[in-house]
């Protein structure tokens, strides 16, 4: 992408469920960097009242509203596996949206003056080219899968088969590494120090902005 002359870096932040991208991303707002993310963004889309909740409930019917008006996420999650292409119509609602939340945001930040903003996307790989052509760099936090599986069963509960199936959905680890100009390992090992070091080691690689 080619950035304007004044404009923000513009940083793509990804990785798989359980690698650290939210632990790294927080680092990154510690050392003044403006996040937007895509996530929380979807999130307010599909809370009650929220902007894609008549269209999801149009699409999908009342199974996958919860109780409290908000989207059911396990019961996505089950019909997702069951019929992949319920993900697809679910992405037509909610992307659309998405994007129009992250430009927005994007927007408040460049106004109130932060020079580096990372979007921080799950979905950046399987986005392809849509993404890439938005962003100057892409980092993506890395490790290995048998560590992500941990990861998620310690802070979530989740079975080991729930979690390969999210694992499965998404951008296969080679095709986010290739993807990547800037890898983040945070392994089986790595601690919070190290993970700080290898923030402050991105923001000192970043190329010098106006």
């Amino acid at each position: 992408m080619a950035r304007a002359s004044g404009a923000p870096l513009r940083l793509g932040l990804t990785g798989g469920i359980g690698c650290g991208k939210s632990a790294f991303a927080a680092l990154l707002v510690e050392r003044g960097v403006a996040l937007i993310d895509a996530d929380a963004i979807a999130r307010t889309t599909t809370a009650a009242g929220g902007a894609a909740m008549a269209a999801i409930a149009a699409a999908f019917g009342p199974p996958l509203i919860a109780a409290d008006g908000t989207l059911d996420r396990d019961a996505m999650r089950d019909l997702v596996y069951r019929d992949p292409s319920a993900r697809t119509r679910l992405e037509a609602i909610v992307h659309p949206l998405v994007g129009q939340g992250i430009e927005r945001q994007a927007q408040q930040a460049a106004d109130a003056g932060y020079r580096v903003l990372a979007f921080d996307i799950p979905l950046l790989v399987e986005g392809g080219a849509r993404w890439r052509a938005r962003l100057d760099t892409v980092v993506v936090v890395d490790c290995e899968p048998a560590v992500q599986i941990a990861r998620v069963q310690a802070r979530s509960g989740l079975e080991r088969a729930q979690i390969e199936r999210i694992m499965a959905a998404q951008a296969p680890r080679a095709a986010r590494l290739a993807a990547a100009d800037i890898v983040i390992f945070n392994g089986r090992t790595t601690t919070p120090a190290e993970l700080a070091a290898r923030a402050d080691e991105l923001m000192a690689m970043l190329p010098r902005y106006d």
